[in-house]
């Protein structure tokens, strides 16, 4: 495995923690229709977090890059989703993270 796969495996890892934190404490945070709609926003973020380790572990880079691939998509409508709210961090946040999942992506697949 190279460089490239690890880097891109580590990164989509990190990516799908860092969302699944923001799930949990949307969740811990929320009351009635918020909190339903928090906990299906916790379900996926769970599954795409045990998905990203699961990736990491594998050696495969199709596993791997669906995984990116999937981290890529979460993480670039987060960024519109914070265009729309107006807040900046939950807007360049997701979209550096977007910008560098899809960079480590591109190498490892030119690998």
């Amino acid at each position: 495995m190279s460089l490239a796969y690890w880097v891109c495996a580590i990164f989509t890892t990190i990516s799908a923690a860092v969302s699944f934190g923001y799930s949990i404490s949307s969740l811990l945070g929320s009351e009635g229709n918020a909190r339903t709609a928090s906990m299906y926003a916790f379900a996926r973020s769970l599954a795409l977090v045990v998905v990203s380790v699961i990736a990491l572990f594998t050696g495969t880079v199709a596993f791997v890059a669906a995984a990116a691939i999937a981290m890529i998509i979460v993480q670039a409508v987060d960024t519109v989703i914070g265009a729309r709210i107006r807040d900046r961090m939950k807007t360049f946040g997701p979209a550096v993270f977007a910008a560098l999942n899809l960079a480590a992506l591109i190498w490892m697949l030119l690998q």
